[in-house]
């Protein structure tokens, strides 16, 4: 069964301004994700963006680009308004993944878009990688899901979870009592690449924002809330660091040069 690629791209960037159109090696940023999307299984690959800018530029190495609103709240009311415009059926899948991942494997959108297919009670489908370090557990940055034996997800959260309580009634590995995680249970970090069913995504954009999702400032709480099933899968490879400040950025400049330059 095919699926599609939806890349959300938008011009304004707190930290980075005009970040999809950031020269990486001679091409906007925005061509690389493209093609590393085109390198995967997809039917079709779309810029979802509100910006003509980064229209254009997408045009003119010859991606297909659907303009959405520039009011949507988050990246999934954008999807929702590219899987309505172009007429998705309620099971077709859609794989978001974002503007800012021009080293992101093949692998994993494969891997997503598969696991829909694989688990037709699952909504949604995203990854997660194992945790090693304490500090990643007790650092509210890093995104934790704990989830059942056949992949669904329990639940988020930038808390440690689980809980390890009796290991930790005296002190965490982070206050010096001991340093190790507990070995009797992993620790995962989230991965934020998802596949939808398209019907999902006009669930979602008709739900109020959930209490734990306002909480803990993490949108995909909304699903659980609302009963939607998340299938979570260890990640097939090592995921790369997206774009997030220039220090990325010079980075991925660094690591795209090199290879291209065969080195």
């Amino acid at each position: 069964m095919s699926f599609t690629v939806v890349i959300p791209a938008r011009y304004s960037s707190s930290r980075l301004p005009g970040k999809p159109l950031a020269d990486i090696a001679g091409k906007p940023m925005i061509q690389h994700v493209c093609e590393r999307a085109a390198e995967s299984r997809a039917g079709r690959v779309v810029v979802a963006t509100d910006d003509d800018r980064i229209r254009s530029a997408c045009e003119g190495f010859g991606a297909e680009v659907v303009m959405t609103s520039a009011h949507h709240v988050s990246g999934t009311d954008r999807l929702e308004e590219v899987a309505r415009t172009l007429g998705f059926g309620p099971d077709h899948r859609v794989v978001n993944v974002q503007g800012d991942e021009p080293l992101i494997p093949p692998e994993l959108i494969n891997q997503v878009a598969e696991n829909l297919e694989l688990h037709p009670e699952a909504a949604i489908a995203t990854l997660c990688e194992r945790i090693h370090d304490p500090e990643q557990v007790f650092n509210p940055n890093v995104v934790k899901v704990v989830f059942d034996h056949r992949g669904m997800a329990h639940y988020f959260s930038r808390a440690p979870i689980p809980w390890a309580r009796d290991q930790w009634q005296e002190g965490t590995p982070l206050s010096g009592k001991d340093s190790s995680l507990p070995g009797t249970i992993g620790f995962f970090r989230h991965i934020g690449i998802y596949g939808y069913r398209a019907l999902v995504l006009g669930d979602f954009v008709s739900w109020a924002p959930a209490p734990t999702e306002v909480t803990e400032s993490l949108e995909q709480l909304r699903a659980l809330y609302n009963g939607a099933r998340i299938h979570v899968d260890i990640a097939a490879v090592q995921p790369p660091g997206g774009v997030d400040t220039e220090a990325d950025l010079e980075r991925v400049r660094d690591w795209l040069e090199r290879r291209e330059g065969g080195q």
